[in-house]
């Protein structure tokens, strides 16, 4: 449910912003005031998201480039005259199987979008909320990068360190007036499930104790609420939503 105006005169920027849980997020972003920027790599999904709901402004790239996130900055700092809020939850699985089969060049690949990129994503956004001293920053990881989930070594190492990078510049910055935490889901039915192998699918559903995968909505509400002013004495935090699953 939209909390009217909670966004009211806030910038945003989202990645992965053009399906499943970054279009959830902006699309709430902008019902509760907030003017939206989507980056993601399908500039096709980005014009129709776009239109659904309203987004001030869309750019196509791939983030493992960081002069294209440099450049994509740029653009979305001229559109929305500054950055509140950066919400990164571009990212794939990777291949599902055992790490003796696991190729170097899909290890590197799911390294480079789900850690480097966000990463190249985080830095770019620190000193556009240093020049308004505030921000937001939410980075989506997974409960895989807390238990680590077998045939997904990649996938698992590379949440694992989106959670470590998320609680070291949460520390570097809680002198400021910026804030920095990520969200471990467990598995969410979206368009990354056609990624999985069905019995990947199938274990990952197997480990969630309430017996059901989780809803975009749950997630994005949860993200939201990071993203705004409330969420002011939590930073270098990981906030789960796992229908059970997390231990610790």
């Amino acid at each position: 449910m939209a909390i009217a105006n909670r966004f009211e005169g806030r910038r945003a920027i989202v990645t992965g912003g053009a399906a499943g849980i970054g279009l959830a997020v902006a699309k709430r972003l902008t019902d509760e005031g907030g003017r939206v920027s989507l980056w993601d790599m399908n500039a096709g999904a980005l014009a129709s998201a776009q239109d659904a709901i309203g987004a001030a402004d869309v750019q196509a790239l791939d983030i493992t480039d960081a002069e294209a996130v440099g450049r994509a900055m740029a653009g979305s700092l001229a559109t929305l005259g500054g950055l509140d809020v950066m919400v990164c939850s571009a990212g794939i699985t990777g291949p599902n199987g055992p790490v003796k089969d696991y190729s170097a060049e899909a290890w590197r690949r799911v390294i480079d979008v789900n850690l480097t990129g966000l990463f190249y994503c985080n830095q770019a956004a620190v000193p556009a909320m240093e020049q308004g001293g505030y921000g937001r920053i939410v980075n989506v990881a997974s409960i895989a990068g807390k238990e680590g989930n077998p045939n997904a070594s990649a996938y698992s190492a590379s949440k694992a360190g989106v959670i470590g990078f998320t609680k070291s510049l949460g520390k570097e910055l809680a002198g400021t007036g910026i804030r920095v935490n990520c969200v471990t889901p467990a598995a969410v039915r979206t368009a990354i499930f056609d990624q999985m192998t069905q019995a990947h699918i199938d274990f990952m559903l197997s480990k969630i104790p309430v017996g059901r995968f989780g809803a975009i909505e749950e997630v994005s509400s949860l993200i939201c609420w990071l993203a705004s002013e409330e969420a002011s004495f939590s930073t270098g935090a990981v906030f789960d939503v796992s229908g059970g699953r997390a231990t610790y």
